[in-house]
């Protein structure tokens, strides 16, 4: 039987960079469908994992990280889905949330095999991870309504991608642990 994880994918976030503006437009929405699938998941006793940037701090940790973005202008993408004690924590460097990271032997030790890959950014880090994802044979689903983007097109045709050429699945996250 296949167990699932929902994974958060960089959005304890301080929205200082380049293209913060066309992020958090497209973060706004997406917060509270990703604050409701977090409920559901939880309630379930799915798994959490928040992999996150670690924004070169190679010296903090998650909490660190998450004070830092909660002490921003931009705090109310954050709080409302803040790690439980229950969540797990992985910090990445590059786009994917496999590359060098603990990520897959920590998947591996929980018995997972299927990853909802929620949060940002949909033709970034969520398209390199789902694609490190199907080529470690784990199963992805993307619910589109949880995922931010910053160029609109670009993160359709990365859906689409994921779709056909990974065999994932792109759903409503009102599809998951409903």
């Amino acid at each position: 039987m296949s167990k699932t994880a929902l994974i958060v994918i960089d959005m304890i976030n301080t929205y200082d960079h380049k293209d913060a503006d066309q992020l958090i437009r497209s973060a706004e929405p997406v917060v509270p469908v990703l604050a409701g699938l977090l409920r559901r998941a939880r309630g379930h006793e799915a798994p959490v994992i928040y992999v996150n940037d670690n924004f070169g701090e190679w010296r903090s940790h998650h909490g660190e990280l998450l004070a830092r973005a909660l002490a921003t202008p931009h705090a109310r993408l954050v709080e409302p889905l803040q790690p439980d004690g229950d969540s797990l924590f992985v910090l990445k460097a590059r786009h994917s949330i496999f590359f060098e990271t603990p990520l897959q032997y920590l998947l591996r030790q929980q018995g997972i095999d299927r990853l909802v890959l929620t949060g940002q950014v949909t033709e970034q880090c969520v398209l390199y991870s789902a694609l490190d994802a199907h080529i470690r044979h784990f199963e992805v689903i993307v619910p589109e309504d949880a995922v931010a983007h910053i160029h609109q097109d670009l993160a359709r045709a990365a859906l689409r991608m994921m779709e056909r050429n990974m065999g994932a699945r792109v759903c409503a996250s009102g599809d998951l642990w409903a």
